[in-house]
């Protein structure tokens, strides 16, 4: 039921001394909205057992949906907080006419359940899990919030795309709102600029807000706190999946991930162009299997499409039932861990 990818470094870890978890020093969460509750038995386990009593740092990097699951992750009890989001998210109902206004407004009541009285402070001190928070910057018609130049600003992002993927960074710039203490730097091969901004009470949660702001579907966020002045929109705009270097980062990385076969940014989703394996080198990757993935309502994961192609109460079932056979995953990855089973591992190519 579950798929166990790895770059060339870290197959040969993972070989000589298993799955340890203080091997790996940072987990990546990528964009992809409810295609995340296949992987919420794996995030239950690993924050509620497997790096239950971890003392090192554990460099959290998420973008859009991966955010908002390390937002949970990051807090003092990360299993309830964690519960709490997927409980949130797959009920969330909205209006036949829904709009952007009613989206976010939706997405901010959202946030406010999760993070409760205490979340940002709980995420900004935690010593262990440092969250990072991907979020892209806009520049051009991307910044408009009317519908019309935004679009066109997007049609002229895919074009930009389809010829190489630098050019977007005429139109978009990285920041990365990390931990306070957090070091951590990316770097990219198409020279996106990344600008650092640490959390803080008052821009934890707009940066996360804008971290999930997708274009047309919601509001973007204009001037975070403390921000150069600007409009802020969806992290997997640049970072959908990943296709970055980490530094400082002296171990492996944990990806629970969707799909083996990940994508740079929003705008390759549907194109052949494969991510650097470089990039991958120290990478273990947790994936859903085509038989688990086939067991479930539909033959399929979910996504944001289940929102206009179902009705409110076949998709909650279907959502809740993917989110209890999630559980599936994280008793195989589990059994893996007590013992030492390695022999299925794929190299990452």
């Amino acid at each position: 039921m579950l798929e166990i990818y790895a770059g060339e470094n870290a197959l040969k870890t993972i070989q000589e001394q298993g799955f340890k978890q203080e091997l790996f020093t940072t987990m990546l969460g990528a964009s992809g909205g409810p295609k995340w509750f296949s992987l919420f038995g794996l995030d239950k386990y690993l924050f509620g057992e497997y790096f239950k009593d971890r003392t090192a740092e554990l460099n959290l990097i998420g973008s859009s949906a991966g955010a908002f699951r390390f937002a949970a992750l990051s807090q003092q009890n990360p299993v309830a907080a964690i519960t709490r989001l997927a409980t949130l998210y797959s009920q969330t109902t909205y209006s036949s006419t829904a709009n952007a206004k009613e989206i976010t407004e939706k997405a901010v009541a959202l946030l406010d359940e999760v993070l409760g009285d205490n979340g940002c402070e709980e995420i900004i001190n935690n010593k262990v899990f440092k969250a990072h928070f991907i979020v892209a910057k806009c520049h051009g018609l991307t910044a408009f919030e009317h519908k019309l130049p935004l679009l066109f600003g997007l049609i002229s992002s895919m074009a930009l795309n389809q010829v190489n993927r630098g050019l977007l960074a005429k139109q978009y710039q990285r920041f990365v709102y990390h931990h306070p203490t957090s070091q951590l730097t990316i770097k990219d091969d198409f020279n996106f600029n990344s600008q650092y901004q640490a959390l803080n009470q008052k821009n934890l949660s707009l940066a996360l807000l804008a971290s999930g702001s997708i274009p047309i579907v919601m509001k973007g966020i204009r001037d975070i706190t403390g921000s150069p002045k600007g409009m802020y929109r969806d992290g997997g705009i640049i970072d959908y999946h990943f296709d970055v270097g980490i530094s400082p980062n002296a171990g492996l990385t944990l990806y629970p991930h969707f799909s083996p076969t990940p994508k740079a940014g929003w705008f390759d989703k549907n194109l052949a162009r494969k991510v650097s394996v470089k990039h991958y080198q120290n990478t273990v990757m947790l994936v859903p299997s085509k038989e688990f993935i086939a067991r479930l309502p539909f033959g399929k994961i979910p996504d944001r499409k289940d929102f206009t192609n179902l009705d409110a109460a076949t998709r909650i079932k279907y959502w809740q039932t993917v989110l209890k056979e999630s559980d599936i995953l994280a008793d195989e990855f589990a059994k893996m861990v007590a013992t030492s089973n390695i022999e299925n591992i794929k190299l990452i190519e």
